[in-house]
């Protein structure tokens, strides 16, 4: 099934279709498709095989349906490595338009709380890969940092470190505790971030039998609150390239900062 926008489009990205289902919204590619043209008109680009439009969806075709560079080369009627190339260019594009820690928390100082949670994304590496294996999830993968609001909306999401790191130094690591507490920000999070002070909530430590009824009610408060949060995880893996990636680890932060700034651009 082709996939064509729903709304009127720039006459470059007009003939933006693929044979293939892509639930992106229109939105998403035309911003995706007048962030390239620009890109283009700057460095003077004259020809290119494809359209800016046809860039632009080659590139949401990879990051949303996780098609490889072979089907993406079949499909756009392009070499595999110009396939490669266009994508790489509008991951480096689009990861440059995220918003930084200090800008997402300035921009959510106005809610009553964020929650922080750290989420595995699996990579495929042999088992002698010990840096990027996960106790935690037993699977090898890539610790990326979530930041949503109360409502579960993404807001920001961390560069990616091997899956050993654990969530809390991985928070101390990007900053993000001090970054919350300079800004007063009261934050909830689960077990793995005891210890990590600030404004900084977590459940009490324990077996819910052993603790107290007090204790218990707060615990199962806490829970509801950053179950929420789950939406947001949801949201980040519905790009379907974050459920299995199958890159050099060197290029995770980038996919990860593009899928930010495609969600973010779609939600506003």
């Amino acid at each position: 099934m082709g996939f064509r926008p729903r709304e009127p489009s720039p006459p470059e990205a007009s003939d933006a279709c693929y044979p293939s289902g892509i639930d992106v919204s229109s939105s998403a590619l035309r911003f995706l498709s007048d962030r390239l043209s620009a890109q283009r008109r700057q460095s003077g680009t004259r020809w290119r095989r494809l359209s800016a439009g046809r860039q632009a969806l080659l590139a949401l075709a990879h990051l949303r349906c996780g098609h490889t560079y072979a089907q993406l080369a079949a499909g756009f009627s392009v070499g595999t490595t110009t396939a490669y190339r266009y994508v790489a260019e509008a991951v480096e594009l689009l990861a440059a338009l995220a918003p930084n820690l200090s800008a997402a928390v300035e921009a959510a100082s106005r809610k009553a709380f964020v929650i922080l949670d750290g989420t595995l994304l699996p990579i495929d590496r042999i088992a002698s890969d010990r840096p990027y294996y996960s106790g935690k999830h037993r699977k090898h993968g890539m610790n990326v940092q979530v930041i949503t609001d109360p409502f579960g909306r993404l807001l920001w999401v961390s560069a990616a470190l091997p899956g050993s790191v654990h969530d809390i130094k991985a928070a101390r690591t990007h900053g993000i505790i001090d970054v919350l507490a300079d800004a007063d920000l009261p934050c909830w999070a689960d077990k793995g971030y005891q210890g990590a002070g600030g404004t900084v909530r977590v459940p009490f430590r324990g077996k819910h039998r052993n603790l107290s009824a007090g204790q218990q009610a707060v615990n199962v408060a806490h829970a509801r609150i950053r179950a929420v949060g789950e939406q947001a995880m949801a949201t980040l893996k519905g790009w379907r390239l974050l459920r299995k990636l199958r890159c050099s680890t060197a290029r995770i932060t980038n996919l990860v900062q593009a899928v930010l700034t495609l969600h973010l651009t779609c939600s506003n």
